[in-house]
């Protein structure tokens, strides 16, 4: 990531309330947790649901039930890189507590590893590939989309879902190379 990029990113992430960085965070976690958990995008939907709402309560509940949910994802395959632990990682780090502090920190740390991992699987690994390229543009879309409200949540969804099968279509091509 460049400076310029990384600098506005990081701009819109200090910009943000917490719904906006909730769903910055669980958009990145969202996208990459096929690698962990090929099926775990239904855990993620009460985090999501508790995002909508705003609501603190909700949002500790399903983040303790997301976790439970996939707790044992990811521990048996091969770590190629590192990537399934960088995004367990993301999985853990996910604060329970709904605070601008705790889901800062969290959001800015799943972008860098979202844009980690993207950059892993790109085909050109200088950070310019069209896999993390478009990672930095789903990214900034959510955090831009989200800053205008709850209604900016279902283009967030949109953007998760279709950056996770874009990450996924990668995955399997490249497995089936090797």
């Amino acid at each position: 990531m460049t400076s310029a990029t990384s600098t506005g990113l990081l701009e819109l992430i200090g910009q943000a309330d917490e719904r906006g960085l909730a769903a910055a965070g669980l958009a990145c976690l969202d996208r990459c947790l096929p690698l962990l958990a090929p099926e775990g995008a239904d855990a993620l939907r009460p985090v999501w649901a508790a995002v909508a709402r705003g609501d603190a309560g909700a949002w500790g509940e399903a983040v303790g039930g997301a976790r439970t949910a996939l707790k044992d994802a990811g521990g048996a395959e091969a770590d190629a890189g590192g990537i399934v632990a960088m995004v367990r990682a993301m999985l853990d780090g996910l604060p329970e507590e709904w605070a601008a502090g705790p889901l800062r920190e969290w959001a800015g740390r799943c972008s860098a590893v979202a844009l980690t991992v993207h950059r892993l699987h790109d085909a050109n690994d200088d950070g310019g590939g069209p896999l993390h390229a478009g990672e930095l543009r789903r990214q900034r879309a959510v955090l831009e989309s989200v800053a205008h409200g709850p209604t900016g949540l279902r283009r967030a969804r949109e953007l998760s879902a279709e950056g996770g099968r874009v990450l996924r279509a990668v995955v399997a091509r490249q497995a089936r190379t090797v």
